[in-house]
Protein backbone atom coordinates (compact mmCIF):
# COMPACT_ATOMS: atom_id res chain seq x y z
CA UNK A 1 0.00 0.00 0.00
CA UNK A 2 1.39 3.11 -0.74
CA UNK A 3 1.76 6.16 1.96
CA UNK A 4 -0.69 8.16 2.85
CA UNK A 5 -1.54 11.90 1.93
CA UNK A 6 0.05 14.51 4.22
CA UNK A 7 2.61 16.42 4.95
CA UNK A 8 6.31 15.63 5.25
CA UNK A 9 8.83 16.69 7.76
CA UNK A 10 11.70 18.87 6.32
CA UNK A 11 14.71 16.95 6.32
CA UNK A 12 17.61 19.50 5.58
CA UNK A 13 18.42 22.61 2.97
CA UNK A 14 17.77 21.85 -0.34
CA UNK A 15 20.52 21.17 -2.51
CA UNK A 16 20.25 23.16 -6.48
CA UNK A 17 22.11 22.19 -9.17
CA UNK A 18 23.45 19.05 -10.17
CA UNK A 19 26.60 18.24 -12.00
CA UNK A 20 26.78 14.42 -11.60
CA UNK A 21 30.05 12.97 -12.60
CA UNK A 22 29.21 9.00 -11.68
CA UNK A 23 28.45 5.68 -13.35
CA UNK A 24 25.21 6.89 -15.36
CA UNK A 25 25.29 10.33 -13.96
CA UNK A 26 24.10 14.00 -14.87
CA UNK A 27 23.84 14.04 -18.86
CA UNK A 28 26.11 16.35 -20.19
CA UNK A 29 27.59 17.20 -23.89
CA UNK A 30 30.93 15.91 -24.55
CA UNK A 31 32.62 16.43 -27.79
CA UNK A 32 32.86 14.01 -30.49
CA UNK A 33 35.93 11.66 -31.45
CA UNK A 34 39.34 13.16 -31.90
CA UNK A 35 40.12 13.88 -35.62
CA UNK A 36 40.37 10.97 -38.66
CA UNK A 37 43.94 10.67 -38.34
CA UNK A 38 44.59 10.51 -34.65
CA UNK A 39 40.83 9.12 -33.98
CA UNK A 40 42.12 6.72 -30.78
CA UNK A 41 42.75 9.32 -27.40
CA UNK A 42 44.63 7.58 -24.93
CA UNK A 43 45.30 9.62 -21.15
CA UNK A 44 48.28 8.53 -18.97
CA UNK A 45 47.72 9.34 -15.57
CA UNK A 46 50.79 11.21 -14.26
CA UNK A 47 49.04 12.77 -10.90
CA UNK A 48 49.47 10.26 -8.69
CA UNK A 49 52.97 9.83 -7.32
CA UNK A 50 54.06 7.98 -10.84
CA UNK A 51 57.21 9.74 -10.81
CA UNK A 52 57.74 8.54 -7.10
CA UNK A 53 61.23 7.08 -6.02
CA UNK A 54 63.22 5.86 -8.64
CA UNK A 55 59.52 4.91 -10.56
CA UNK A 56 59.41 7.59 -14.27
CA UNK A 57 56.28 6.18 -15.01
CA UNK A 58 55.18 9.45 -17.98
CA UNK A 59 56.10 9.20 -21.58
CA UNK A 60 57.58 12.43 -21.63
CA UNK A 61 58.42 15.25 -19.64
CA UNK A 62 56.49 17.41 -22.09
CA UNK A 63 52.92 17.96 -19.92
CA UNK A 64 50.00 17.33 -20.90
CA UNK A 65 51.59 17.34 -24.71
CA UNK A 66 54.21 15.27 -25.86
CA UNK A 67 54.56 16.53 -28.54
CA UNK A 68 55.60 20.05 -27.31
CA UNK A 69 58.98 17.79 -26.60
CA UNK A 70 59.17 16.10 -30.26
CA UNK A 71 56.23 17.08 -33.03
CA UNK A 72 57.63 13.86 -34.48
CA UNK A 73 59.58 11.15 -32.30
CA UNK A 74 61.22 8.88 -34.10
CA UNK A 75 62.97 6.80 -31.29
CA UNK A 76 62.12 6.37 -27.51
CA UNK A 77 65.10 9.07 -26.73
CA UNK A 78 62.72 11.77 -28.71
CA UNK A 79 60.56 11.82 -25.52
CA UNK A 80 61.92 11.41 -22.10
CA UNK A 81 60.28 9.03 -20.01
CA UNK A 82 60.52 5.19 -18.75
CA UNK A 83 57.63 4.80 -21.29
CA UNK A 84 58.57 6.88 -23.43
CA UNK A 85 59.02 3.68 -26.22
CA UNK A 86 55.31 2.98 -25.33
CA UNK A 87 54.03 6.48 -26.36
CA UNK A 88 56.59 6.93 -28.94
CA UNK A 89 55.04 3.33 -30.58
CA UNK A 90 51.73 4.88 -30.48
CA UNK A 91 52.36 7.97 -32.15
CA UNK A 92 54.35 6.47 -35.04
CA UNK A 93 51.76 5.08 -36.30
CA UNK A 94 49.61 8.29 -36.61
CA UNK A 95 46.50 6.59 -35.48
CA UNK A 96 46.55 8.06 -31.79
CA UNK A 97 46.60 11.05 -30.03
CA UNK A 98 48.37 11.25 -26.49
CA UNK A 99 48.55 13.37 -23.34
CA UNK A 100 49.37 13.34 -19.85
CA UNK A 101 46.98 14.11 -16.78
CA UNK A 102 49.02 15.93 -13.85
CA UNK A 103 45.87 16.66 -11.79
CA UNK A 104 42.58 15.02 -9.93
CA UNK A 105 41.09 13.01 -12.88
CA UNK A 106 37.70 14.24 -14.02
CA UNK A 107 34.63 12.93 -16.31
CA UNK A 108 32.10 15.91 -17.83
CA UNK A 109 34.07 18.87 -16.79
CA UNK A 110 35.69 21.69 -18.72
CA UNK A 111 39.24 20.87 -18.48
CA UNK A 112 41.91 19.37 -21.66
CA UNK A 113 42.08 16.50 -19.71
CA UNK A 114 38.88 15.22 -18.52
CA UNK A 115 38.43 11.45 -18.90
CA UNK A 116 34.99 12.62 -21.55
CA UNK A 117 37.84 13.60 -24.41
CA UNK A 118 39.44 10.13 -24.03
CA UNK A 119 38.81 7.34 -25.21
CA UNK A 120 41.56 5.08 -22.30
CA UNK A 121 42.97 6.02 -19.26
CA UNK A 122 46.59 4.46 -18.43
CA UNK A 123 47.24 3.92 -14.70
CA UNK A 124 51.05 3.42 -14.93
CA UNK A 125 51.32 2.35 -11.07
CA UNK A 126 50.05 4.71 -9.04
CA UNK A 127 51.06 5.50 -5.61
CA UNK A 128 48.72 7.89 -4.47
CA UNK A 129 45.08 7.13 -3.36
CA UNK A 130 42.64 7.97 -5.64
CA UNK A 131 40.18 10.79 -4.14
CA UNK A 132 36.41 9.71 -3.86
CA UNK A 133 35.17 12.10 -6.98
CA UNK A 134 38.22 10.41 -8.88
CA UNK A 135 36.99 6.89 -8.12
CA UNK A 136 33.32 7.76 -9.64
CA UNK A 137 34.77 9.50 -12.48
CA UNK A 138 36.90 6.68 -13.53
CA UNK A 139 34.24 4.46 -12.67
CA UNK A 140 31.53 6.34 -14.88
CA UNK A 141 34.05 6.64 -17.93
CA UNK A 142 35.04 2.61 -18.04
CA UNK A 143 30.96 2.09 -17.53
CA UNK A 144 30.30 4.55 -20.11
CA UNK A 145 32.64 3.16 -22.55
CA UNK A 146 36.18 3.91 -21.79
CA UNK A 147 39.10 1.64 -21.52
CA UNK A 148 41.03 0.96 -18.51
CA UNK A 149 44.68 -0.06 -18.01
CA UNK A 150 45.85 -0.76 -14.61
CA UNK A 151 49.33 -1.67 -14.00
CA UNK A 152 50.12 -2.91 -10.59
CA UNK A 153 53.93 -3.84 -8.58
CA UNK A 154 54.45 -6.19 -5.93
CA UNK A 155 53.29 -5.60 -2.35
CA UNK A 156 55.10 -3.04 -0.34
CA UNK A 157 56.23 -0.80 -3.41
CA UNK A 158 55.28 2.27 -1.81
CA UNK A 159 57.43 4.44 -3.72
CA UNK A 160 56.20 7.53 -1.94
CA UNK A 161 56.47 6.04 1.78
CA UNK A 162 52.88 7.41 2.01
CA UNK A 163 51.95 3.77 3.64
CA UNK A 164 50.11 2.95 0.34
CA UNK A 165 51.55 0.88 -2.73
CA UNK A 166 49.69 0.41 -6.26
CA UNK A 167 47.80 -2.82 -5.69
CA UNK A 168 46.02 -1.53 -2.42
CA UNK A 169 45.62 1.48 -4.50
CA UNK A 170 43.79 -0.37 -7.28
CA UNK A 171 41.60 -2.48 -5.40
CA UNK A 172 40.70 0.44 -3.81
CA UNK A 173 39.33 2.04 -6.46
CA UNK A 174 37.55 -1.15 -7.45
CA UNK A 175 36.10 -1.91 -4.25
CA UNK A 176 35.71 0.93 -2.96
CA UNK A 177 33.89 3.75 -4.98
CA UNK A 178 30.09 5.02 -5.34
CA UNK A 179 29.62 3.76 -8.83
CA UNK A 180 29.93 -0.22 -7.99
CA UNK A 181 32.15 -1.99 -5.03
CA UNK A 182 30.55 -5.15 -6.09
CA UNK A 183 33.66 -6.86 -7.35
CA UNK A 184 32.48 -4.92 -10.60
CA UNK A 185 35.48 -6.49 -13.08
CA UNK A 186 36.23 -9.89 -11.32
CA UNK A 187 39.00 -9.87 -10.22
CA UNK A 188 40.77 -8.16 -6.96
CA UNK A 189 44.87 -7.78 -7.13
CA UNK A 190 46.97 -10.33 -4.87
CA UNK A 191 49.04 -9.04 -1.96
CA UNK A 192 52.07 -10.84 -3.55
CA UNK A 193 55.63 -10.35 -4.44
CA UNK A 194 56.96 -12.48 -6.96
CA UNK A 195 60.49 -12.17 -7.58
CA UNK A 196 60.92 -13.00 -10.83
CA UNK A 197 59.12 -15.26 -13.83
CA UNK A 198 58.27 -14.87 -17.43
CA UNK A 199 54.75 -15.39 -17.57
CA UNK A 200 53.27 -17.66 -20.61
CA UNK A 201 50.37 -16.43 -22.67
CA UNK A 202 47.14 -18.65 -22.67
CA UNK A 203 46.46 -20.44 -26.64
CA UNK A 204 43.81 -18.64 -27.92
CA UNK A 205 44.58 -17.35 -31.51
CA UNK A 206 41.34 -15.19 -31.55
CA UNK A 207 42.25 -12.56 -28.58
CA UNK A 208 42.94 -9.27 -29.80
CA UNK A 209 45.53 -8.39 -27.19
CA UNK A 210 47.63 -11.94 -27.02
CA UNK A 211 47.31 -11.60 -31.65
CA UNK A 212 47.01 -7.81 -32.57
CA UNK A 213 48.22 -5.32 -34.62
CA UNK A 214 51.41 -4.86 -32.96
CA UNK A 215 52.13 -8.73 -33.12
CA UNK A 216 51.62 -11.98 -31.37
CA UNK A 217 52.32 -12.09 -27.65
CA UNK A 218 53.99 -14.98 -25.87
CA UNK A 219 55.33 -14.52 -22.78
CA UNK A 220 55.58 -11.61 -20.11
CA UNK A 221 57.94 -10.47 -17.53
CA UNK A 222 57.95 -10.32 -13.76
CA UNK A 223 60.66 -8.58 -12.14
CA UNK A 224 59.23 -8.03 -8.60
CA UNK A 225 55.42 -8.11 -9.14
CA UNK A 226 51.84 -9.45 -8.46
CA UNK A 227 48.81 -11.59 -9.90
CA UNK A 228 44.90 -11.22 -9.55
CA UNK A 229 42.42 -13.52 -8.65
CA UNK A 230 39.81 -14.07 -11.18
CA UNK A 231 36.41 -14.22 -9.93
CA UNK A 232 34.17 -14.98 -13.16
CA UNK A 233 31.05 -15.60 -10.90
CA UNK A 234 30.89 -11.95 -10.00
CA UNK A 235 31.89 -10.77 -13.95
CA UNK A 236 31.53 -13.44 -16.39
CA UNK A 237 34.04 -11.57 -18.83
CA UNK A 238 36.72 -11.83 -16.90
CA UNK A 239 39.26 -13.33 -18.59
CA UNK A 240 43.24 -14.65 -18.26
CA UNK A 241 46.13 -14.18 -21.02
CA UNK A 242 49.13 -14.46 -19.16
CA UNK A 243 49.69 -16.93 -16.55
CA UNK A 244 52.48 -17.25 -13.66
CA UNK A 245 54.26 -20.54 -14.20
CA UNK A 246 52.90 -23.45 -12.74
CA UNK A 247 48.98 -21.32 -12.31
CA UNK A 248 45.85 -21.29 -14.16
CA UNK A 249 42.34 -20.97 -13.97
CA UNK A 250 41.43 -18.07 -11.38
CA UNK A 251 44.90 -17.75 -9.93
CA UNK A 252 47.81 -16.12 -10.95
CA UNK A 253 46.62 -14.56 -13.44
CA UNK A 254 49.51 -12.23 -14.48
CA UNK A 255 48.07 -9.95 -17.14
CA UNK A 256 43.56 -10.34 -17.51
CA UNK A 257 41.23 -8.53 -19.30
CA UNK A 258 37.31 -8.06 -18.69
CA UNK A 259 34.48 -5.46 -19.30
CA UNK A 260 32.19 -2.81 -17.41
CA UNK A 261 29.27 -1.45 -18.67
CA UNK A 262 30.10 -0.52 -22.37
CA UNK A 263 33.84 -0.09 -21.39
CA UNK A 264 36.78 -2.68 -21.51
CA UNK A 265 39.53 -3.06 -18.42
CA UNK A 266 43.24 -4.73 -18.77
CA UNK A 267 45.14 -5.67 -15.72
CA UNK A 268 48.72 -5.81 -15.43
CA UNK A 269 51.05 -7.14 -12.17
CA UNK A 270 54.22 -5.58 -12.75
CA UNK A 271 55.66 -2.00 -13.60
CA UNK A 272 58.97 -3.58 -15.17
CA UNK A 273 57.52 -4.69 -18.82
CA UNK A 274 56.72 -1.24 -19.27
CA UNK A 275 59.95 0.65 -18.17
CA UNK A 276 62.59 0.71 -21.48
CA UNK A 277 64.98 1.90 -19.33
CA UNK A 278 65.52 4.94 -20.34
CA UNK A 279 63.95 8.30 -18.67
CA UNK A 280 65.15 11.12 -16.77
CA UNK A 281 68.65 10.96 -15.28
CA UNK A 282 68.81 9.72 -11.25
CA UNK A 283 65.98 7.54 -11.59
CA UNK A 284 67.32 3.35 -11.53
CA UNK A 285 65.13 1.93 -14.55
CA UNK A 286 64.99 -1.72 -16.20
CA UNK A 287 64.48 -2.47 -19.83
CA UNK A 288 61.89 -4.57 -19.88
CA UNK A 289 60.20 -3.07 -23.10
CA UNK A 290 62.86 -4.72 -24.64
CA UNK A 291 63.59 -8.13 -22.85
CA UNK A 292 64.61 -10.56 -25.44
CA UNK A 293 62.50 -13.16 -23.35
CA UNK A 294 59.41 -11.96 -23.70
CA UNK A 295 57.04 -9.72 -25.79
CA UNK A 296 56.11 -7.03 -23.42
CA UNK A 297 55.96 -4.52 -26.19
CA UNK A 298 53.56 -6.05 -28.26
CA UNK A 299 51.63 -6.31 -25.28
CA UNK A 300 50.89 -3.60 -23.92
CA UNK A 301 50.28 -1.95 -27.49
CA UNK A 302 47.80 -4.40 -28.36
CA UNK A 303 45.98 -4.00 -25.30
CA UNK A 304 46.13 0.09 -25.64
CA UNK A 305 44.52 -1.15 -29.66
CA UNK A 306 41.81 -3.44 -27.51
CA UNK A 307 41.21 -0.84 -25.10
CA UNK A 308 40.93 1.99 -27.08
CA UNK A 309 38.35 0.31 -29.62
CA UNK A 310 41.00 0.06 -32.33
CA UNK A 311 40.79 -3.22 -32.52
CA UNK A 312 37.76 -5.15 -34.79
CA UNK A 313 37.02 -8.27 -32.05
CA UNK A 314 37.01 -7.98 -28.49
CA UNK A 315 38.38 -10.06 -25.53
CA UNK A 316 36.76 -11.57 -22.98
CA UNK A 317 33.01 -10.45 -24.27
CA UNK A 318 34.33 -6.68 -24.76
CA UNK A 319 33.11 -4.36 -26.76
CA UNK A 320 34.34 -1.26 -28.82
CA UNK A 321 35.56 1.48 -26.47
CA UNK A 322 34.55 5.25 -25.44
CA UNK A 323 35.44 6.91 -29.17
CA UNK A 324 34.74 3.80 -31.06
CA UNK A 325 31.08 4.34 -32.40
CA UNK A 326 29.47 1.30 -31.49
CA UNK A 327 26.87 0.41 -28.89
CA UNK A 328 26.51 -2.60 -26.71
CA UNK A 329 22.84 -3.12 -25.11
CA UNK A 330 23.01 -2.72 -21.60
CA UNK A 331 21.20 -0.37 -19.21
CA UNK A 332 23.44 2.56 -18.12
CA UNK A 333 21.77 4.29 -14.68
CA UNK A 334 23.82 3.78 -11.25
CA UNK A 335 21.68 3.17 -8.51
CA UNK A 336 18.67 2.91 -10.60
CA UNK A 337 16.45 1.45 -8.13
CA UNK A 338 17.77 3.58 -4.85
CA UNK A 339 18.82 0.87 -3.13
CA UNK A 340 22.30 1.86 -2.60
CA UNK A 341 20.74 5.18 -1.11
CA UNK A 342 22.34 8.28 -2.25
CA UNK A 343 25.27 6.82 -3.91
CA UNK A 344 25.57 7.50 -7.56
CA UNK A 345 22.79 10.28 -7.42
CA UNK A 346 22.65 13.55 -6.83
CA UNK A 347 19.70 15.23 -4.41
CA UNK A 348 18.23 17.10 -2.21
CA UNK A 349 18.14 16.36 1.49
CA UNK A 350 16.23 13.71 1.84
CA UNK A 351 15.07 13.16 -1.09
CA UNK A 352 16.45 9.64 -1.78
CA UNK A 353 14.84 7.63 1.37
CA UNK A 354 13.30 4.18 2.70
CA UNK A 355 11.05 6.32 4.76
CA UNK A 356 7.84 3.97 5.59
CA UNK A 357 5.31 7.18 4.75
CA UNK A 358 5.54 6.04 1.32
CA UNK A 359 5.80 2.57 -0.57
CA UNK A 360 8.62 1.87 -3.11
CA UNK A 361 7.44 0.19 -5.69
CA UNK A 362 10.08 -2.62 -6.01
CA UNK A 363 12.78 -2.87 -2.69
CA UNK A 364 12.94 -0.23 0.26
CA UNK A 365 13.94 2.68 -1.32
CA UNK A 366 12.49 5.15 -3.29
CA UNK A 367 12.97 9.20 -4.65
CA UNK A 368 10.61 11.44 -2.56
CA UNK A 369 10.37 14.87 -4.47
CA UNK A 370 8.19 17.25 -2.19
CA UNK A 371 5.38 16.48 -0.20
CA UNK A 372 5.62 19.10 2.40
CA UNK A 373 2.79 21.66 2.05
CA UNK A 374 5.45 24.23 1.97
CA UNK A 375 7.37 25.83 -0.95
CA UNK A 376 9.67 24.04 -1.77
CA UNK A 377 11.72 22.36 -4.16
CA UNK A 378 13.62 19.37 -4.52
CA UNK A 379 15.62 18.02 -7.15
CA UNK A 380 17.37 14.57 -8.30
CA UNK A 381 20.05 14.18 -11.28
CA UNK A 382 22.29 11.95 -12.57
CA UNK A 383 24.71 11.84 -15.51
CA UNK A 384 25.19 9.41 -18.39
CA UNK A 385 27.12 8.96 -21.25
CA UNK A 386 24.78 7.29 -24.07
CA UNK A 387 26.99 5.79 -26.70
CA UNK A 388 27.31 7.09 -30.13
CA UNK A 389 26.30 4.19 -31.70
CA UNK A 390 23.66 3.27 -29.80
CA UNK A 391 20.18 3.83 -32.32
CA UNK A 392 17.68 3.19 -29.02
CA UNK A 393 17.91 4.86 -25.61
CA UNK A 394 14.61 4.19 -23.77
CA UNK A 395 14.14 6.43 -20.57
CA UNK A 396 11.85 5.24 -18.15
CA UNK A 397 10.91 5.39 -14.44
CA UNK A 398 7.63 4.95 -12.22
CA UNK A 399 6.35 7.64 -10.78
CA UNK A 400 3.53 8.23 -8.05
CA UNK A 401 2.00 11.58 -7.41
CA UNK A 402 -0.46 12.04 -4.48
CA UNK A 403 -1.84 14.98 -3.36
CA UNK A 404 -3.86 17.01 -1.09
CA UNK A 405 -4.81 19.66 -3.46
CA UNK A 406 -8.39 19.36 -4.63
CA UNK A 407 -8.28 21.71 -8.16
CA UNK A 408 -9.05 19.10 -11.20
CA UNK A 409 -7.90 22.29 -13.48
CA UNK A 410 -4.87 23.82 -11.63
CA UNK A 411 -1.58 22.82 -11.96
CA UNK A 412 -0.21 23.96 -8.00
CA UNK A 413 2.83 21.89 -7.62
CA UNK A 414 4.76 20.49 -10.43
CA UNK A 415 7.21 17.87 -11.59
CA UNK A 416 9.39 18.44 -14.04
CA UNK A 417 11.84 15.61 -16.47
CA UNK A 418 14.38 17.18 -17.98
CA UNK A 419 17.75 16.50 -19.97
CA UNK A 420 20.86 19.49 -19.31
CA UNK A 421 24.15 19.55 -20.36
CA UNK A 422 27.22 20.34 -18.64
CA UNK A 423 26.82 23.87 -18.14
CA UNK A 424 23.30 23.33 -16.76
CA UNK A 425 21.73 24.43 -20.11
CA UNK A 426 18.47 22.73 -20.68
CA UNK A 427 18.30 20.64 -24.08
CA UNK A 428 14.96 19.24 -24.00
CA UNK A 429 12.09 19.14 -21.35
CA UNK A 430 10.81 15.12 -21.21
CA UNK A 431 7.82 16.04 -19.57
CA UNK A 432 5.96 18.14 -16.50
CA UNK A 433 3.76 16.58 -14.21
CA UNK A 434 1.43 18.15 -11.56
CA UNK A 435 -1.28 17.48 -8.45
CA UNK A 436 -3.25 17.23 -11.62
CA UNK A 437 -1.60 13.13 -12.52
CA UNK A 438 -2.36 12.10 -9.13
CA UNK A 439 -3.84 8.24 -8.90
CA UNK A 440 -3.05 5.56 -6.81
CA UNK A 441 -0.18 2.88 -7.36
CA UNK A 442 2.75 3.68 -9.95
CA UNK A 443 2.34 4.10 -13.26
CA UNK A 444 5.50 3.53 -15.72
CA UNK A 445 6.97 6.78 -17.87
CA UNK A 446 8.84 6.49 -20.70
CA UNK A 447 10.75 8.80 -23.29
CA UNK A 448 13.59 8.17 -26.04
CA UNK A 449 17.05 9.55 -25.39
CA UNK A 450 18.38 8.63 -28.97
CA UNK A 451 18.92 11.89 -30.28
CA UNK A 452 21.51 12.32 -27.22
CA UNK A 453 23.64 9.30 -28.52
CA UNK A 454 27.32 10.45 -28.45
CA UNK A 455 26.64 13.12 -25.89
CA UNK A 456 26.81 13.37 -21.93
CA UNK A 457 24.00 14.92 -20.61
CA UNK A 458 21.92 15.53 -17.05
CA UNK A 459 18.80 14.21 -16.40
CA UNK A 460 16.99 15.82 -13.84
CA UNK A 461 13.54 16.11 -12.20
CA UNK A 462 12.56 19.05 -10.49
CA UNK A 463 9.66 19.19 -8.00
CA UNK A 464 8.21 22.68 -7.23
CA UNK A 465 5.70 22.90 -4.32
CA UNK A 466 3.09 25.73 -3.67
CA UNK A 467 2.92 27.17 -0.26
CA UNK A 468 -0.35 25.21 1.23
CA UNK A 469 -1.33 22.02 0.10
CA UNK A 470 1.51 19.04 -0.32
CA UNK A 471 2.31 17.34 -3.11
CA UNK A 472 4.09 13.95 -3.34
CA UNK A 473 6.16 13.03 -6.45
CA UNK A 474 7.43 9.90 -5.79
CA UNK A 475 10.00 7.67 -8.35
CA UNK A 476 11.82 4.40 -8.44
CA UNK A 477 13.11 2.08 -11.12
CA UNK A 478 14.71 4.10 -13.23
CA UNK A 479 16.36 2.90 -16.50
CA UNK A 480 17.96 3.79 -19.33
CA UNK A 481 18.52 0.93 -21.96
CA UNK A 482 20.70 1.34 -25.04
CA UNK A 483 20.71 -0.55 -27.92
Amino acid sequence: MLGLTGHRRRLGAVLAGFTLVTAGAALQVTTTPAAAATPHRILFDDGHAEEAGNADWIISTSKPDPLSQDSSPSSETDWTGALSSWGVALQKTGDYSLKTATSALTYGGSSATDLSNFDTLVLPEPNTLFTAAEKTAIMTFVKNGGGLFMISDHTGADRNNDGEDALEILNDLMTNNSVDSTDPFGFSIDSLSISSDYPSAISDSSDPVLHGSFGTVTKSLIASGTTATLKPADNSSVKGLLYRTGYSGNTGAFFATSTFGSGRVAFWGDSSPIDDGTGQSGNTLYDGWNDTGATNAALALNATEWLSGASGSSSGGGDDGGGSGTCTAAQLLGNNGFESGSTTWSASSGVITNSTSKSARSGSYYAWLDGYGTATTDTLSQAVTIPSGCTTAALSFYLHVDTAETSTSTAYDTLKVQVLNSSGTVLGTLATYSNLNAASGYTQRSFSLASYAGQTVTLKFTGTEGSTLQTSFVIDDTALNVS
